[in-house]
């Protein structure tokens, strides 16, 4: 460990720039948990724009000291060391996982963060997808892009669902890349009219039964298996290339003067027999534009991509409001029926890094704008 950090300590916490630390959590096997390449990305942006970056843990986050122990990357050399930092004006949280979010000691830390008057932090927790649903429908302006939502309290709720809407959909409040997400398919008329499909780690399992006590059953093993209570959704027909559903991954970060700004559009088609449009579970990237054209047309493709960029402002703006904390991005998925209908599908407060290199390009260096943002008005708040 090298000790040419905190010399500097004081000079770079007052200047003009500054200092972002990416939170984690330690581990006992590999140092720090967490995405190393993104880490890398975000420490090699900061270093071009003039912005001290390093990798911190919540268990060596010392708010009171004026140098903590972090990591960087040598990028030369292709690895991670560890070393003395300024103690950072801006956290970045980067916790990978809620389980993670929600220990204790974690816990602690980031409210302790949160009330420090020398720290800023942006995106402080994970969203809660009742919670999401919740907000999104107490405004007007937003309600409209919201699917009928509410909480799967037993066989009843469900019963009601299906009665209304012939497709459901069955998520986790807290659930992480489709994990445990269900569909359930009404078809009366058929000798099994019930159909369920479940996403699992890896693919997914159908189902068929001729009663509703059968599939509450399995609807019943599958949450219990998850530890996590559900939402019911209507399902929401969405827009199909090839004969595969697609939606749009939509990012939006805050800009240098800390407004809500369109990063980029993404488009993400479901693999064959998945749920969702995950990658991971088979689906594949394509270009927005290419997929819209083929369906509308070119003018009206246009717009209704402008409608995406103008929908997900609104709902960020929206979530952020009712968060009550301060946020510097978040992806949202966002589906399209065949009416042009644009409907809310879920956010994500620790957005994955989007492979188009444009999006991926921008995304990391609106992080620092923000981060710039933050400390400036900080600086102007205290007089300086």
């Amino acid at each position: 460990m090298h000790d040419t950090f905190p010399a500097d300590a004081a000079r770079l916490a007052s200047s003009d720039q500054p200092v972002l630390a990416i939170l984690t959590i330690d581990d006992d096997h590999m140092q720090f948990r967490g995405n190393r390449q993104n880490f890398a990305d975000l420490i090699q942006t900061g270093t071009e724009m003039g912005i001290p970056t390093y990798v911190v843990t919540v268990k060596d986050l010392k708010l009171n000291a004026h140098s903590v122990i972090g990591y960087t990357y040598l990028l030369r050399e292709g690895r991670w060391v560890q070393d003395r930092f300024p103690r950072p004006t801006i956290i970045y949280n980067r916790i990978p996982l809620r389980e993670d979010e929600q220990l204790p000691h974690v816990r602690r830390k980031l409210a302790a963060i949160a009330r420090h008057t020398g720290i800023q932090m942006f995106n402080r927790r994970f969203f809660n997808k009742w919670m999401l649903f919740q907000w999104l429908h107490r405004d007007p302006k937003t309600r409209k892009f919201v699917p009928h939502t509410v909480k799967l309290t037993g066989i009843d709720s469900l019963a009601r669902q299906l009665k209304r809407y012939r497709l459901l959909y069955l998520k986790p409040v807290r659930g992480k890349a489709g994990v445990g997400i269900m569909k359930v398919h009404f078809q009366p008329g058929k000798q099994l009219p019930f159909k369920l499909q479940v996403q699992e780690d890896k693919g997914s399992s159908s189902y068929r039964f001729a009663t509703m006590e059968r599939l509450w059953e399995r609807i019943e093993n599958v949450s219990q298996q998850i530890g996590e209570p559900y939402i019911v959704q209507q399902g929401i027909p969405l827009l199909m290339f090839k004969d595969r559903p697609f939606d749009l991954r939509v990012l939006v970060q805050k800009n240098l003067a800390g407004r809500w700004e369109l990063t980029g559009i993404g488009a993400r088609v479901a693999g064959l027999s998945s749920i969702t449009t995950h990658v991971p579970r088979g689906g594949n990237i394509d270009k927005p534009a290419k997929l819209l054209n083929a369906i509308f047309g070119q003018t009206k493709a246009a717009k209704v991509l402008d409608e995406v960029a103008q929908t997900a402002l609104v709902l960020a703006r929206q979530i952020e409001r009712k968060s009550g904390s301060p946020l510097g991005e978040m992806s949202l998925d966002l589906g399209i029926d065949h009416n042009g209908q644009i409907w809310f599908l879920e956010a994500n407060s620790k957005p994955m890094k989007f492979d188009e290199s444009d999006i991926r390009k921008q995304s990391l260096q609106r992080i620092f704008q923000y981060a710039r943002f933050l400390h400036r008005r900080h600086r102007k708040a205290e007089g300086d």
